[in-house]
């Protein structure tokens, strides 16, 4: 299981069963859960008094203890109760941030036993990642991960089967989504939404301001004036959204150059020869990896599939638990 900030993925022999939004709706007289996932996406920003709906993770750690359990349950329960996996003995490998604490491991691991898990195995979601890639984590070479989620940045250079250095960012895709609301509240006098931006985001969202013939056409965004309240209609291009999204952007440049000033020189020949792999949600923008490799001069893969590289990683390290001594 890939419990992240905007979307929780589970795999079961192999194959993604679940692929949901991390959010839960809730009776707020009863705190009975009224859906999740999708259903509960829907609901988001357009409740009334008797519903909330909540995201139970932030900055890819447990903001909600009772809700994360209630959305866990919700979509274990998607799941054919045919399916192995889920019988009473349900084990279960679930990928944390590198940069987690003692009490936040601790939480995602009281909130799957909670859920029904019976045995309940944690693993760093860069060391996941880099499963799910495809690398052989166990070999005497160093490889580097740089994954790029919801909640937070996780880099990592990993080399038999351990973590050699690691950055664990609270800086990912929440956080280009609210640099996006910010702009468009400064720059256009727009009030939008969180889900808004996050559509800015997927259709306009760029990690350079010059991405040639690539290049998306203009997004309309349609919203209420911030004074007036009267409804508005703004095209955004790339080149703007590039713009603002510049400081994050920077800051993940300058943790992925740190973790490798902490990288011993045979490791870092290594990475040189191997290039840097892109996962996670954020992995997606727009030439971001043109961008890193541009400013870090090792060239920068993005994963066949990064969405789902870290939940596949969890798949794999349930097949082979025995084998896998980095499993917590």
């Amino acid at each position: 299981m890939d419990l992240g900030t905007a979307n929780t993925i589970i795999i079961s022999d192999g194959k993604i069963v679940v692929d949901e939004p991390s959010v839960v709706a809730l009776d707020r007289r009863t705190d009975r859960m009224i859906a999740v996932g999708d259903k509960a996406k829907m609901m988001y920003e357009k409740t009334n008094a008797d519903i909330r709906t909540v995201r139970p993770l932030r900055d890819g750690v447990i903001a909600d203890f009772n809700a994360c359990e209630s959305m866990i349950r919700g979509l274990i329960k998607m799941v054919h109760t045919g399916s192995r996996l889920f019988s009473p003995s349900m084990r279960m490998v679930i990928g944390v941030p590198s940069g987690s604490t003692e009490v936040e491991l601790r939480a995602v691991r009281d909130s799957a036993e909670h859920a029904g898990g019976r045995e309940v195995y944690l693993i760093y979601e860069p060391m996941a990642a880099a499963i799910g890639v495809g690398l052989d984590v166990c070999a005497p070479e160093g490889n580097m991960i740089v994954d790029i989620g919801g909640g937070s940045t996780e880099i990592a250079v990993i080399s038999l089967g351990g973590i050699v250095a690691d950055k664990s960012l609270r800086i990912a895709g929440d956080e280009l989504t609210f640099d996006i609301q910010e702009y468009m509240s400064r720059q256009h006098n727009m009030k939008v939404s969180e889900r808004m931006a996050e559509r800015i985001k997927i259709h306009v969202g760029s990690a350079l301001t010059d991405l040639g013939d690539q290049g998306p056409e203009d997004y309309v965004v349609h919203g209420p004036n911030r004074i007036t309240a009267l409804p508005m209609e703004v095209p955004v291009c790339y080149q703007e959204i590039a713009h603002c999204l510049e400081k994050t952007i920077a800051k993940i440049e300058t943790a992925v150059l740190n973790a490798l000033e902490e990288t011993p020189p045979e490791l870092y020949a290594d990475i040189v020869q191997n290039g840097i792999y892109l996962t996670g949600g954020g992995a997606l923008l727009r030439g971001l990896d043109k961008r890193l490799q541009d400013k870090i001069n090792i060239p920068f893969h993005v994963a066949d599939d990064p969405l789902h590289s870290v939940a596949k990683g969890t798949g794999i390290a349930l097949k082979n638990i025995h084998n896998f001594s980095f499993l917590m």
